[in-house]
């Protein structure tokens, strides 16, 4: 059987069947190699061409440090698969009190090929199956299936979550407004992964002026993948924003088209979750899209009214009160006549939050149409003023008094001067109104807030 001369043909899969990692460790002194004890046992019952391989640690009060190329582990006690035949090096180290002891590394034979361990439809989504290879790119939003190479979603959303529906998303910018993000450079970089002779991985990255070679091992099971050698296509303006881009990613959708990779965020901007955004090269390159005609803008939006029917809108026959629509939804980035958010939650935590759920829960405005009066309750505190309104350009003008307020918040309307950008003459009482409180230019983006009536 020929050996692979290099770790790239190490081709494990693995699965713990005894949990034996420790929860805490009494470490010892240093240990001299002598007094470091492991296994390495190829299971031929299991497999008789050695395909299967069980990893013992018997030195005790020590960390079990394994490296089997595709993959490491720190139990005590594992079992890797190999669905290749080949030679196949297994590196032992054991963390000890005075440091770390590298043990001599330890080579396999596999006979035979077992690829039952690759025959789920996950590998051959990613692959294009046993002797094939598939190569993915960032979908910059312009392939029907993703709004951009990166979305924001919290920091446990999980493949079950996505599947089921209950995965929250704080933020899916599209790429075309948000440049920013990554390079248009990076159209071009491609991820390759391979199922030809085992588990190979390839990059070609352009902004970051790097093509790698490396393996991969996907967990079907836990839903997994880990790298070694190589990382995938990412923003270069974002390596430094994370810690972990090899090491069990979590795979958050994975179809014969597209792929979502989630790498937690670890820098100072606060724990959430990336996901990279892929699709398979051949979809794209024989992607046509639709002919749907110019985006209609969202219904209600840039109302049209008649004379005195906004003031009739806002007080009713002499006297209206409103509220922030924080149990529906609450606000919205409305660009080019379009927003996005379905509810509050679409914006949890980075944009609405438990203190704007608290402010809506606790105060409401009120115009009245004798002496175009206006009064704010914020949480208990009554003030009045007036409001006048322009016709012309759909604003209403505060005086003495603005919107409702959450006091340091970013989102909180600092302007007395808010426009119309969204009625629905007739069905105020079933729809609401959106006043529009800051003008993105550039994008030609409102951001509103959601009234409606109390």
């Amino acid at each position: 059987m020929k050996i692979f001369k290099y770790l790239i043909w190490l081709f494990a899969f693995a699965m713990a069947i005894v949990g034996c990692k420790k929860d805490t460790y009494n470490l010892s002194e240093r240990l001299d190699k002598s007094q470091v004890k492991f296994e390495v046992v190829q299971d031929l019952e299991t497999d008789p061409g050695g395909n299967t391989v069980i990893l013992i640690n018997k030195t005790p009060q020590t960390i079990a440090m394994w490296d089997y190329g595709t993959g490491k582990s720190n139990r005590d006690r594992d079992t890797i698969r190999f669905a290749f035949a080949g030679d196949y090096v297994i590196k032992f180290s054991a963390e000890t009190g005075g440091g770390v002891v590298e043990m001599d590394p330890v080579t396999v034979k596999v006979t035979a090929d077992n690829l039952s361990y690759v025959d789920d439809p996950l590998w051959n989504f990613l692959t294009g199956g046993v002797g094939q290879e598939k190569t993915w790119i960032l979908d910059y939003g312009d392939h029907g299936i993703f709004d951009g190479p990166v979305s924001y979603y919290e920091p446990l959303t999980n493949w079950q979550q996505m599947q089921d529906g209950t995965a929250k998303l704080g933020w899916a910018p599209a790429w075309k407004d948000n440049q920013w993000i990554i390079q248009e450079a990076d159209k071009a970089s491609t991820m390759t992964f391979s199922l030809k002779g085992g588990p190979f991985m390839k990059t070609h990255k352009v902004t970051e002026n790097v093509d790698e070679s490396g393996t991969y091992f996907l967990d079907s099971d836990g839903k997994t993948i880990t790298t070694s050698g190589a990382t995938i296509l990412r923003s270069q303006s974002f390596i430094a924003n994370a810690t972990n881009w090899n090491n069990k990613l979590v795979i958050l959708s994975l179809t014969e088209n597209q792929l979502q990779i989630g790498v937690r965020r670890t820098n100072s901007e606060g724990d959430y979750l990336y996901s990279w955004n892929f699709i398979s090269k051949e979809y794209a390159d024989n992607y046509v899209p639709p002919d749907t005609g110019p985006k209609l803008p969202d219904a209600g939006f840039d109302p049209k009214f008649e004379a005195g029917e906004l003031l009739t809108m806002l007080t009713g026959t002499s006297g209206q009160t409103w509220g922030i629509d924080g149990k529906g939804n609450a606000i919205d980035w409305i660009a080019k006549g379009n927003g996005w958010t379905k509810s509050s939650n679409d914006s949890r935590d980075w944009g609405w939050n438990a203190s704007w759920d608290a402010v809506a829960d606790n105060s409401w405005i009120r115009f009245e149409k004798n002496g175009m009066k206006y009064f704010r309750n914020q949480s208990g505190v009554v003030t009045t003023g007036t409001f006048s309104i322009n016709e012309a350009t759909n604003e209403v003008t505060l005086n003495g008094e603005l919107l409702i307020q959450n006091p340091g918040n970013w989102m909180s309307p600092a302007v007395a001067t808010f426009k119309v950008v969204k009625a629905f003459p007739g069905e105020a009482d079933t729809k609401g109104i959106w006043f529009g409180t800051s003008y993105d230019v550039p994008k030609d983006e409102w951001f509103a807030f959601h009234y409606i009536i109390q």
